[in-house]
């Protein structure tokens, strides 16, 4: 389904960096890395954190942020389960919260949401550290055989034509 909303939002993009001569490995990187840290369980910061990941590493910085924004449902999903993990990693009382309640929280007011979750908030944000490379790791390793797969298919395609 050439003209599906993922194909147009997600495939599209990455076959024209393909084409464009972005490596198998680098886009694979990119992608994987993109989704590891859409998932970062601090909310408004994955957007310069896949910036900065990007610079730093010289990675595609599109394939990056398009893998990030399409990470935010599961940012949103996985935020009581990192807070939870944290708890336990650190055995830190059970705050009895929802995604709405947190989501409500930061939009009445992102600075006071921070104080008042500040601890949980870093305490999720070392059971990421915890989780992120393997997470980037299978993904990566996931998505470099399926990028070359699509390269030699998109170069077979571009020679016979």
């Amino acid at each position: 389904m050439k003209d599906g909303f993922f194909y147009r939002r997600i495939g599209r993009p990455i076959l024209d960096l393909l084409r464009q001569g972005v490596t198998p490995e680098k886009l694979a990187l990119s992608l994987a890395l993109g989704i590891a840290i859409g998932v970062f369980p601090v909310l408004g910061t994955t957007t310069a954190l896949c910036a900065l990941v990007a610079l730093i590493l010289r990675l595609n910085l599109p394939a990056i942020q398009i893998v990030n924004y399409f990470a935010y449902p599961a940012q949103i999903a996985l935020l009581i389960p990192f807070f939870r993990a944290g708890e336990k990693l650190f055995g830190a009382p059970h705050l009895p919260l929802s995604v709405p309640q947190i989501v409500a929280a930061v939009h009445v007011s992102i600075w006071g949401a921070t104080r008042f979750l500040w601890t949980t908030i870093w305490h999720a944000a070392v059971a990421w550290c915890l989780v992120a490379p393997f997470l980037a790791g299978l993904a990566y390793l996931a998505l470099l055989p399926v990028l070359r797969r699509v390269l030699r298919s998109t170069t077979k395609l571009e020679t016979t034509d």
